[in-house]
């Protein structure tokens, strides 16, 4: 095992969105730098680190620069291309390396894996072709969501299947090719679990969350979520089991649909800080971001424990930017924006966490828990 980083030692980030923002604002707090490295100039991430690299992802001879300027690597998104890390890590230690970003690119990868880490999936089959499209509906059933393997997040890069006829339409749409066919999951809710892991290979979970979208996009989220404690349990034990399966160092999440009868079944998995986590930047003494940084450095983790429930809600788009004004005259609602500067539909500019007593959210409405957010 290698020694953990001294103080004023570089974290490189691949990615200059919102996570590395707040990744390098909790580094910091630590004592290390940070070097963004993204193709946007004046990136959330680049307006609080000591360093930035604005280059593409496949400039070579940039990331050998970047690798040259830090002493480990760690990216904020898992669509960073794999090529990227084959440059870095004959270079530089990168966490979590390769293998947990290829496999969490490709749905196809990522559904053979969860079943491997014993986190059951719903059924589904690989589409290559209209005709395996129509068989695979055959199979499965409508109605069922087919999806792009790569690059699909907030709803982008789906389509839900109701009818035969919405088939070719749907694979005319979709790219890149090829698809993959999911049976749709009548879910009761939607939980997700993130877990760090530390080089040591300890795994600190924290509670598993009770999650609300809107059009697609994370809208809010409960932690705890309030489910049968036997779910609560097996979220935690899936999101472990994930990590350690892909012997990640740093923070990994995966997301899960609650059924009517209490089961859980694994939807995704993101290799990194999760939207469904910010809640533990005020209710957690230690949050998934320092939790990321200590790993990454290779100190040892923190504890996981809640020391507050508590409700996050994002705000997206120009109506979200809108309430951060009101919201801060709440005592009890901590506000976290993002540094963008254009306030466009469907984009995260920040969030709001409203802490709670523990104990509170099993016993308030979500009226009551989301009073003045």
């Amino acid at each position: 095992m290698s020694a953990p980083l001294p103080p004023n030692s570089t974290i490189g980030i691949l990615g200059g969105g919102q996570l590395g923002r707040m990744t390098a604002l909790a580094a910091a707090a630590l004592g290390y730098r940070c070097h963004i490295y993204a193709p946007e100039a004046d990136s959330p991430g680049m307006q609080v680190s000591a360093a930035a690299t604005v280059a593409a992802y496949d400039d070579a001879e940039a990331l050998k620069r970047f690798a040259a300027s830090v002493d480990v690597v760690t990216f904020e998104f898992e669509n960073v291309p794999a090529a990227c890390l084959d440059i870095l890590a004959p270079l530089v230690p990168c966490r979590p390396g390769v293998q947990a970003l290829r496999i969490c690119q490709d749905r196809l990868l990522e559904k053979k894996f969860l079943a491997e880490a014993g986190v059951p999936v719903a059924p589904w089959r690989a589409v290559t072709s209209e005709a395996e499209l129509e068989a695979a509906v055959a199979e499965i059933g409508l109605p069922a969501v087919l999806k792009t393997t790569r690059m699909g997040y907030d709803g982008r890069g789906q389509a839900v299947l109701r009818k035969p006829e919405d088939l070719a339409a749907a694979w005319a749409r979709l790219d890149p090719k090829p698809l993959i066919l999911e049976a749709f999951v009548p879910f009761a809710a939607e939980i997700s679990a993130v877990a760090a892991r530390a080089v040591d290979g300890s795994v600190a979970v924290y509670d598993a969350v009770e999650n609300r979208h809107t059009h697609h996009i994370l809208d809010y989220s409960f932690a705890p979520a309030r489910l049968p404690q036997a779910a609560a349990l097996a979220a935690k034990a899936g999101v472990a089991s994930v990590a350690e399966k892909l012997d990640l160092v740093g923070v990994l999440a995966v997301e899960f649909f609650l059924l009517a009868d209490g089961t859980l079944l694994g939807n995704e998995i993101a290799p990194r800080p999760h939207n469904s986590g910010h809640w533990t930047m005020d209710a957690c003494a230690f949050s998934q971001f320092a939790q990321h940084a200590r790993a990454v450095a290779g100190l040892p983790l923190g504890t996981p424990e809640r020391h507050h429930d508590a409700v996050m809600k994002n705000l997206v788009g120009p109506e979200g930017m809108k309430r951060w004004p009101s919201v801060m005259e709440h005592p009890d609602v901590a506000l976290h924006l993002y540094g963008k500067a254009s306030a466009r539909e469907g984009r995260k500019m920040g969030h709001v966490n409203r802490v709670l007593p523990l104990g509170s959210l099993a016993t308030m409405s979500d009226e009551e828990i989301c009073r003045g957010i």
